[in-house]
């Protein structure tokens, strides 16, 4: 096929204005004092970035269905009874969050597929549909695990499970959906490919010149949840010696963690301690209780496996030193997985036809792509991250790059809905 560069002064600009015009206007939703958004999983403010979400799908024609947990769909039904090309990413975000993140590939995926409607020709209808999804709860900071609407789609997770899953006031998903309108009964579109567009959260492609990322695999990962048990005591009469003191414990725990990925020399393994709560968290209180998460990640399954082994024995020498005990539980995990070697040409194709400098790269964090990746042929694509600064409200992508990214995501996407991915895992 062939695919005309962009001429600016054309139809292109008009297309791209459009996009921002709507980028924009979800920009400010939940916007912060920093510059950056608070959207966390159906917050009032999520409710908000949903309802821009819905109202743009029905006004460029698409039918809008909500799944069981909470996913929205925007459907595009060129064929009747054939599959969907998913495509799309997460409006909510962390807290005090950078505004591209997530949103972008919504945004992305939304003018992808409104481009391809206004081109909707019935004599060359595609091989399959077009279903644009914004995943719910993907970023996991108000609910664990992260990726949850991908992960109940693709069957990882069982929807009971999550929809029974408790933020720390003890709400449930299934409460908070309720309270913002955002259930369902349907379980998705059947999927035939699926692509996601997202900003890099890394700087390889600034630093290169670059403005596409191929991504070509993901990292693997581990995701734990940990308690740390101590016994309260009060802070100044209580002896040292007889203290059993939980934010010691859990102190060193985030001293260990850092210390492994030190271990590993050139930046092999990534690791992290966060969302503490301690209990009770009182100025005059030995904590009796420290609830953490942590995580382990590498691009080598064997580091992650013998970074597994070091914070075990590591664990042991802090339960004795801190006289606390740890207990650790298995969040959620996935492996090195590759994305599809067709799929990684595909859009390098795009990009060149397009005359856009392209360049295979590796994803660090998780995305719902790699859910996606799963089950069926699916294209992760990048744009470029100022200084790499991601989940913090200086996060910045170029209207340039942006527009970018939508011009190469609708040439993938447009591809894929015509086939050309099938049998190319």
């Amino acid at each position: 096929m062939t695919i005309q560069p962009i001429q600016h002064g054309t139809a292109d600009d008009t297309r791209a204005e459009l996009f921002l015009r709507d980028w924009r206007s979800l920009s400010r939703i939940g916007q912060t004092p920093g510059g950056g958004v608070e959207r966390q999983a159906a917050s009032v403010a999520d409710a908000q970035s949903r309802t821009w979400f819905t109202t743009l799908l029905n006004q460029y024609g698409f039918t809008v269905r909500t799944d069981v947990i909470g996913n929205i769909w925007g459907l595009l039904e060129w064929n009747p009874g054939a599959p969907f090309v998913v495509v799309g990413s997460h409006l909510d975000s962390q807290p005090l969050a950078g505004k591209f993140d997530g949103a972008y590939g919504v945004a992305a995926a939304l003018h992808a597929g409104r481009r391809l409607a206004e081109e909707g020709d019935a004599a060359n209808r595609p091989k399959y549909n077009l279903a644009v999804v914004d995943w719910f709860n993907e970023e996991g900071s108000r609910f664990t695990p992260s990726m949850m609407g991908s992960s109940v789609y693709t069957g990882k997770l069982p929807a009971p499970v999550a929809l029974a899953t408790e933020d720390a006031d003890g709400v449930t998903v299934a409460e908070a959906l309720s309270a913002v309108g955002g259930t369902g009964s349907w379980t998705g579109p059947a999927p035939a490919a699926a692509a996601e567009i997202h900003i890099e959260q890394g700087r390889s492609l600034e630093d290169s010149g670059t403005t596409i990322g191929l991504v070509e695999s993901c990292w693997a990962a581990e995701k734990f949840t940990v308690v740390v048990r101590g016994e309260q005591a009060h802070t100044g009469s209580t002896v040292i010696a007889d203290r059993h003191d939980a934010l010691l414990g859990a102190s060193r725990l985030v001293v260990l963690l850092r210390e492994l990925a030190d271990r590993f020399p050139g930046g092999a393994l990534h690791t992290s301690v966060g969302q503490l709560t301690v209990v009770p968290n009182s100025p005059v209180v030995v904590p009796r209780r420290v609830d953490l998460t942590m995580d382990l990640r590498s691009a080598d399954e064997g580091v992650l496996a013998e970074a597994k082994q070091l914070l075990e024995q590591g664990v042991k020498r802090i339960e004795q030193e801190a006289a606390v005990t740890v207990e650790i539980s298995g969040s959620h995990a996935w492996g090195v997985r590759p994305y599809a070697s067709a799929g990684v040409d595909l859009a390098r194709e795009c990009a060149d036809a397009l005359g856009l400098r392209s360049k295979p790269v590796q994803t660090l964090a998780g995305h719902d792509s790699i859910n996606m990746n799963d089950v069926v042929p699916t294209v992760m694509l990048f744009v470029p991250s100022r200084e790499g600064i991601s989940h913090h409200e200086g996060e910045y992508t170029e209207d340039t790059d942006l527009c970018a990214g939508v011009d190469v995501l609708t040439e993938v996407v447009r591809r894929l809905c015509r086939g050309e991915l099938d049998d190319g895992r």
